[in-house]
């Protein structure tokens, strides 16, 4: 996907906000966010909380590229390729202390490249692609198991009927306000009742279905680079100050 927004009379999405590098510089600012809490500050769940925008609007991001880039297989390698670079900063960013043991647990570009392959998959009929990936990534370590696929097939399926979408999303993260434990410091908990903080995913709900049309250029390497520049900044900071 080239550099320009993506205006409504290109192709098929309708009716969302394709205003793209706008969301995906929301994106990596919330993921900034959280993975400084995540690293330095788990004590203040605040930093979590934020850091939900972030996956849900990559994975909207990642299905209006699918719909508009003109190469998919240079899409995906793209996506595949930061993937394996960020993966050693990945561990020293996160688990420095057990690198050995964290070498199967892949960071969010992973989770981004096999969702978008799987709901790839979907789009082009490749049934077997699609069940693999689903099976892969259900079963193997993944940041968010299968969320990306689900998240990627409901803008794809309702690229046309953001009103379904909307809905859509709201009710996959409805179990955050089920399933949390009272107490727990990553939920929000009023009296005996305790909300999952996945549940702060929904603050991205308006950003993705309402239009912006800021006209923010930025290159697009800016946004692959800037995961394995900000994880390499975190474990440069780990190390210097001996977490």
């Amino acid at each position: 996907m080239n550099t320009k927004n993506i205006t409504v009379t290109d192709k098929p999405l309708l009716n969302t906000n394709l205003d793209t590098n706008f969301l995906k510089l929301v994106a990596i600012i919330s993921m900034f966010i959280d993975h400084v809490g995540a690293a330095f500050f788990p004590e203040y769940p605040i930093f979590r909380w934020l850091g939900r925008l972030a996956f849900p609007i990559f994975c909207y991001c990642m299905t209006v590229g699918m719909l508009y880039t003109s190469n998919i297989r240079r899409y995906l390698g793209r996506l595949g390729l930061f993937a394996v670079i960020s993966q050693p900063f990945w561990i020293l960013a996160f688990n420095p202390q057990d690198i050995l043991g964290n070498l199967t647990n892949w960071n969010i570009f992973f989770t981004l490249f096999i969702s978008l392959l799987a709901v790839w998959g979907f789009k082009e009929k490749k049934w077997w692609l699609f069940i693999l990936a689903f099976l892969v990534i259900s079963l193997w370590n993944f940041d968010y198991s299968s969320t990306g696929i689900l998240l990627m097939l409901v803008f794809y399926l309702c690229r046309k009927k953001p009103s379904l979408g909307a809905v859509l999303y709201v009710l996959l993260y409805l179990p955050a306000f089920f399933t949390a434990s009272p107490g727990d410091p990553l939920s929000l908990t009023i009296g005996n009742y305790g909300i999952g903080f996945e549940a702060g995913a929904l603050l991205a709900l308006p950003l993705i279905f309402l239009h912006t049309n800021t006209s923010l250029r930025i290159p697009k390497w800016f946004f692959y680079a800037f995961y394995p520049a900000h994880l390499a900044l975190i474990a440069l900071v780990h190390f210097l100050l001996g977490f």
